[in-house]
């Protein structure tokens, strides 16, 4: 089921949300402690809207004008997203449940879990969600995604799968969040559970949210991966421990190997010579068994700074290939106006 409208008011939004849970859920128990306040939901969920720079790092693949969702997760105005749509931008600014736009500034980027969080600036006020215990949902599970802006809407969601991920432009999740049917309006958008706590933030549309299955849907970072680091992001922008070895490579799985499909501009793997079509068969004079296994025996190594040696397939030859690692945060803009 997905219901969907734009512009929308919240009360009667509110409406439509109630609407979907009864037919997800069926009327609450008149005992239950705590229950959904439909209209606090829907206000808290508010479109994104992002310019980014056209010679910054990530504008090549993701564009220079982004639009998403965000959640408001305190009363100063605090808002969480997927980072990705606001990474290195120059201009954000953020649309309430009712309308009304409000400029905000990114105060903290994760590429670990991949979380992005903002400010709301000029008056903004908007209810906030509280965080819910994102282990304690169980496949099965029938949960809500909301989405703000221009594609603001509400959809009940079945949680299909809980398993690792791992994604094609160094980033790997011990466990996300794979739900079905696919919503279409997916980055930053809220997933939350039947007491209208925040369960996750989209990230991706994926062909296949159950392994094996060829069933479409998106994928959710747990907000468990928010709550260790919250005060870190809060305090620095960013966590405090020493950062992974980045290399600067999208790769795709190919036959027990990863072949390199991009190279980043500037980055480590382009200094030193990696080149698209190579295969990575082997890290630190070790197999893996997959992108995740790959990316543990890459992190295992060391901080970033570490020489990663790479043993590389061109054409029949194997050749090794050391790789000067970095922080990635480092070749990002994350302060476009500096």
């Amino acid at each position: 089921m997905r219901v969907v409208s734009t512009p929308v008011a919240p009360r009667w939004a509110a409406g439509i949300l109630f609407l979907a849970f009864a037919l997800a859920f069926g009327p609450a128990p008149a005992a239950e402690p705590e229950q959904l306040d439909p209209e606090r939901v829907v206000r808290s969920v508010v479109g994104i809207r992002a310019v980014v720079p056209p010679d910054s790092q990530s504008a090549r693949s993701l564009g220079t004008e982004r639009e998403g969702s965000g959640v408001v997760i305190d009363g100063s105005g605090l808002i969480l997203t997927i980072g990705y749509t606001v990474m290195e931008a120059s201009q954000i600014q953020v649309t309430a449940a009712d309308g009304r736009s409000y400029p905000a500034n990114m105060i903290a980027y994760d590429p670990v879990s991949g979380f992005g969080l903002l400010r709301a600036e000029l008056g903004f006020q908007a209810p906030w969600l509280r965080l819910a215990d994102s282990s304690a949902v169980k496949e099965g599970d029938t949960l809500l995604a909301l989405s703000g802006g221009d594609g603001r809407g509400a959809a009940a969601v079945k949680l299909v799968s809980k398993r690792e991920f791992a994604g094609y432009w160094e980033y790997l999740l011990d466990e996300a969040l794979f739900t079905f049917p696919p919503i279409r309006a997916f980055n930053g958008a809220a997933l939350v559970n039947r007491e209208g706590r925040l369960v996750g933030i989209g990230s991706l549309l994926v062909m296949e949210a159950m392994e094996g299955r060829g069933l479409p849907g998106n994928m959710f970072v747990p907000i468990s991966a928010l709550e260790p680091i919250l005060a870190d992001l809060l305090a620095y922008g960013r966590r405090q421990e020493p950062a992974r070895p980045w290399l600067g490579v999208t790769l795709r799985e190919e036959m027990g190997r990863l072949m390199v499909e991009k190279v980043s501009p500037r980055s480590p793997a382009e200094s030193a010579g990696l080149r698209p079509g190579d295969l990575i068969v082997g890290v630190g004079g070790q197999r893996f068994s997959g992108l995740a296994d790959f990316y543990r025996k890459l992190w295992g190594l060391g901080p970033a700074g570490v020489v990663v040696p790479l043993e590389v397939m061109r054409g029949a030859t194997l050749t090794p290939v050391p790789v000067p690692s970095a922080d990635r945060v480092r070749f990002l803009r994350l302060n476009p106006t500096l």
